[in-house]
């Protein structure tokens, strides 16, 4: 019925209507809200699954501006981050760099395992030493090492910062500390460092605070505040540099009470992958991802229950799975997580190939409902092109989005940029069931070392095929610039669709879901076309600056 009277609507005029009374029209007269709850959205499709493209949620009430939204979310029973970005543990997406960065910007990246377990162990080891408080296991040199040496362990470790101690090790006496300024234009690289190294030191004791020792850094002017004991041994080491990370990025994805960054990093399901295991866990590894394209499997359920047997501070995530049957294999067996998806990734063709698998929405939907009940965080994987996909994986349960493709053209990624025929700036992308990555065929990427281990062929069961099938491609992204602009401009557009849809939290969001106020909308093919660029001549599409 409408609003306006048939005098009204013929005269073109509205006047003497008394529109304070639109609200309790709506509410009389049309009891409905627009658009339909989420099970409704599901179950129109009873007889073909949704993926992300096949729908919309509906604007609400916006009361607040998009900065006052948050994005805490948990990753892992234990663990939460301080926003929804997961970064793919492969070998084109994520190495130290990528998972130092992404966990800089509160989220958090899973190091590949198409390497070597040393040279993954490694990668470990250098996320957990990235930012710390008290640094408990500085690299410490000795009086005998030499400028050359110095440099290399530079370029090894990404820092240039050292402690020489007379034995060359930790609990040994203080004797100076060498700095990247002293050994740049020292002509001589087989001088020792005692040659050039800085002896006005300024030191702590042993026993002081954090905030106290951050205090005597910040007026020190020096890149480096050793704790000593009473008689001058070294015993631990503080960074200037980690409090200006520590200003210019807070929302680092830390544990409780401590300063290092969160480290996570994938292993396969062999006998062999306890051994790599171990050499993660000694690296300071928080949280190992079973890799595995279909999870549900006898491999993977007997490793879940050795890491939570033989490492209980160890959370672990499971996967890949699309059925609740799937699901609860592994949450019985005791997973931490659940890893969503098979087939959706922009360079798998799993689906395709294997005729198995699931739309993304659909699989989303069930199994974070399901998983929930368990309390089991789950991460949506695949499928994400953009800002949309990841608040409608949200939206249908999911705590966090894991991202391949979108993240595979930053300067973190692994690799080289090049030119392409097209005369654009991209970097190799390639999905680990490509025949490239279970060949380790490395095109400018991945390990130096990967027949050790080769990530591909074990996450699709693959080893010892005589012929491979592949269930993944091998390709190019386009260059998107750094990850430090290109996760804010993400975390700013989920932000301001939280504030379109009318909710100030990833809960509240995922609250609204459930009790069906925060309402959505089919699309077809031409409403899909609609809400795209349309009409132009040409434009250029440039999502942030």
């Amino acid at each position: 019925m409408p609003i306006l009277n048939g005098d009204a609507m013929t005269n073109g005029s509205a006047d003497g209507l008394d529109f304070s009374k639109a609200l309790e029209v709506l509410k009389n007269e049309y009891p409905e809200r627009d658009g339909i709850d989420v099970k409704t959205l599901i179950d129109s499709k009873v007889n073909g699954g949704l993926t992300y493209n096949d729908f919309l949620m509906l604007p609400g009430y916006i009361g607040f501006p998009a900065s006052e939204v948050t994005l805490d979310t948990p990753v892992t029973k234990r663990i939460t981050l301080k926003t929804p970005f997961v970064s793919s543990p492969m070998d084109t997406v994520t190495e130290h760099s990528m998972a130092i960065h992404i966990a800089l910007l509160g989220g958090l990246g899973i190091i590949h395992h198409n390497c070597s377990m040393e040279e993954q162990a490694e990668m470990v080891r250098k996320v957990k030493r990235f930012e710390n408080g008290f640094i408990l296991d500085p690299v410490v040199i000795s009086p005998t090492t030499t400028v050359a040496e110095a440099k290399a362990l530079k370029e090894k470790w990404g820092f240039g910062g050292f402690p020489v101690t007379e034995d060359g090790t930790l609990r040994s006496k203080l004797v100076g500390i060498i700095t990247p300024r002293d050994v740049q234009f020292h002509a001589n690289l087989n001088d020792p460092v005692t040659a050039v190294m800085s002896t006005d030191l300024v030191t702590a004791r042993q026993g002081i605070d954090l905030r106290e020792a951050n205090d005597i850094l910040s007026k020190s002017k020096k890149g480096k505040l050793p704790i000593v004991d009473e008689n001058f041994n070294l015993i631990a080491l503080l960074s200037r540099s980690d409090l200006m990370k520590n200003l210019h990025y807070p929302l680092a994805s830390k544990l409780p009470h401590s300063k290092q960054l969160i480290s996570a990093a994938a292993i396969g399901t062999r006998p062999e992958d306890k051994i790599r295991l171990q050499k993660l866990v000694e690296a300071g590894l928080d949280i190992v991802v079973l890799d595995s394209s279909q999870g549900n499997s006898l491999y993977q359920i007997d490793m879940i229950k050795y890491v939570k047997e033989k490492y209980p501070g160890l959370d672990v995530i499971g996967g890949n799975v699309v059925t609740r049957e799937q699901a609860a294999a592994l949450i019985a067996a005791g997973v931490d997580g659940l890893r969503i998806g098979m087939g959706s990734g922009s360079a798998c063709i799993t689906q395709e190939v294997m005729a198995v698998g699931r739309p993304q929405a659909t699989s989303v939907f069930n199994i974070a409902q399901f998983a929930r009940r368990f309390g089991v965080p789950c991460i949506a994987d695949g499928g994400i092109q953009n800002v949309g996909h990841i608040v409608k994986g949200l939206a249908l349960g999911a705590s966090t989005v894991m991202m391949g493709g979108l993240l595979a053209g930053t300067t973190e990624s692994p690799g080289e940029y090049f030119v392409s025929h097209d005369g654009q700036l991209v970097k190799a992308y390639r999905g680990m069931g490509s025949i490239d990555a279970m060949e380790d065929k490395k095109a400018g990427v991945g390990s130096k070392n990967a027949k050790a281990s080769n990530a591909g062929t074990a996450r699709y069961f693959s080893e010892g095929d005589r012929v491979l099938v592949a269930q993944g491609v091998s390709g190019s992204v386009r260059d998107r610039g750094s990850i430090t602009k290109f996760v804010p401009y993400l975390m700013a557009g989920v932000q301001h669709s939280l504030q379109d849809i009318g909710v100030k939290s990833v809960r509240e969001f995922q609250e609204g879901v459930r009790n069906g106020t925060v309402r959505f909308e089919l699309r077809t093919a031409s409403a899909q076309a609609e809400g795209n660029v349309h009409g132009l001549h040409s434009f250029d599409k440039k999502l942030y600056s």
